[in-house]
């Protein structure tokens, strides 16, 4: 049974705050009462009188109880805040009652309700609950931390988005501009072979009209010499009437008029089917790349041009320049590789590369589902053929680099994706060299791939030059 203290709280609080007594003072009459409480109970009252006796005091400032001050600290610190008190007891909430699992005093531990109970000191119960505690505080860190990284990936990639906003928009008005130059040029090649056209064929017709006008001319002064002849006289008119006739008779055939075929502007070769020949001729002029690279897949350590159809490593100088890009899904984020933009599920397709001047690639095509995070060698599920360390080699799923010796370094690589007869096959169109043929059989889509460690010369994907 715990012994009663000598002292309860009842002896360290002050009569008027009722609270723990803060900087006591000692009346005339021996109370004790909070220095601040007893001036404005002074204040209020109007005279200065004991508010437990009514005794009045002579002294202003009552000297302070220096020693009632300690004491109500000393028990203030040993009683600790009020919510670490019991509200049954008013003593220090000590222990843990494991059975009901919560926190009792000494005297609580002697009740009938917690008698019988395991219990054990609250500092103890503490640190073993705060072990816990701190655990799932980690996991909550660690669970900041993942949505913290998420929203400053999510912020990147808007800033990107941005950027690709922009860069994009340039590079479709540059493209713009340039088929309306094309449309520009076209009209007025056009134009001026109409009006080269018009200018021929009016001059035609003018010195047509100037050669019959001059005939005509010719024709009304004879015709008006003769016809004087008639009123001239008889005997004149006899003595010249030969001559006349003869003279009037040779000019008299039917005049030969000449009608020019073809002399009126031929409308139908500038407005027949106008649009397509049009488009047509631009077709002509325009250059067509199978395969465009994805730049959306592309690792960072690579740069593609502007029109999608190269990838290079970068040097050490450009390291420097390096933009930090989203590390979206899409991405290779290490193995330096990029896929083209388009999957192939069927039919057959063809694209060249430019390999010539490029000392370390690999190109061929991957799955829809290769795994593109975490891996600084090249994805297994890959069918390609590559050149590095002077040797050409070849690589299946899940299979490693096999040499592939007794080839010379190729300019140009011809991939060909067969998915009717499920095959690929690699050669060098230049040389009409075949390298290989993979059987593949998958039931998801394919992409082209492209990996580059070579910095001073780009894999270049050829385009066809005329359009069918």
């Amino acid at each position: 049974m715990a012994s009663k203290r000598p002292f309860s709280e009842r002896d360290f609080t002050c009569p008027v705050c009722c609270d723990i007594f803060t900087d006591p003072v000692l009346l005339q009459c021996g109370h004790s009462v909070c220095k601040d409480c007893i001036q404005r109970y002074w204040t209020t009252k109007g005279s200065r009188e004991c508010p437990l006796c009514r005794k009045r005091s002579t002294n202003r400032n009552p000297p302070v109880n220096l020693a009632l001050k300690n004491l109500s600290l000393a028990y203030l610190e040993y009683r600790g805040p009020l919510e670490e008190q019991c509200e049954v007891h008013r003593e220090r909430l000590s222990l843990f009652c494991l059975h009901d699992e919560e926190l009792m005093c000494l005297v609580c531990r002697e009740s009938q309700q917690h008698r019988n109970h395991a219990c054990r000191p609250v500092s103890e119960i503490a640190e073993e609950r705060k072990t816990v505690f701190r655990r799932e505080l980690g996991l909550l860190a660690r669970k900041l931390k993942i949505i913290q990284d998420e929203c400053n990936e999510c912020n990147l990639q808007v800033e990107h988005i941005s950027h690709q906003f922009w860069h994009t928009e340039n590079i479709i008005k540059k493209d713009f501009k340039h088929l309306h130059q094309l449309l520009y040029d076209e009209e007025k090649a056009m134009l001026d072979a109409l009006k080269e056209e018009k200018n021929h064929k009016t001059q035609l017709m003018k010195d047509k009209i100037k050669k019959m006008s001059d005939e005509i001319l010719s024709l009304s002064k004879t015709l008006t010499e003769l016809r004087g002849k008639l009123d001239g006289g008889d005997v004149p008119f006899l003595q010249s009437f030969k001559d006349m006739l003869e003279r009037a008779q040779n000019m008299n055939p039917e005049p030969e008029i000449v009608q020019v075929q073809g002399g009126l502007i031929d409308t139908a070769q500038y407005l027949g089917n106008l649009k397509f020949t049009v488009w047509s001729k631009i077709r002509q002029s325009i250059s067509y790349t199978p395969v465009v690279l994805d730049p959306n897949t592309a690792n960072s350590q690579l740069i593609l041009s502007k029109d999608l159809t190269r990838v290079r490593d970068r040097d050490e100088q450009e390291e420097g320049e390096k933009n930090r890009l989203p590390d979206n899904p899409e991405r290779f984020n290490r193995c330096p590789s990029v896929l083209g933009s388009v999957g192939y599920s069927s039919g057959t397709h063809i694209w060249d590369v430019d390999v010539e001047l490029s000392t370390f690639w690999m190109l061929g095509v991957t799955t829809e589902s290769v795994k593109r995070k975490g891996t600084s060698s090249l994805p297994s599920e890959v069918w390609c053929i590559g050149y590095g360390s002077d040797t050409l080699s070849l690589k299946a799923p899940h299979e490693s680099c096999i040499p592939f010796l007794g080839f010379m370094k190729p300019k140009r690589v011809r991939v060909k994706l067969d998915l009717d007869e499920g095959q690929l096959s690699f050669s060098d169109p230049l040389s009409r060299t075949h390298y290989h043929t993979f059987t593949i059989c998958y039931t998801e889509k394919f992409f082209p791939f492209f990996c580059s460690l070579c910095s001073v010369a780009p894999l270049r994907i050829l385009p066809v030059v005329k359009l069918s």
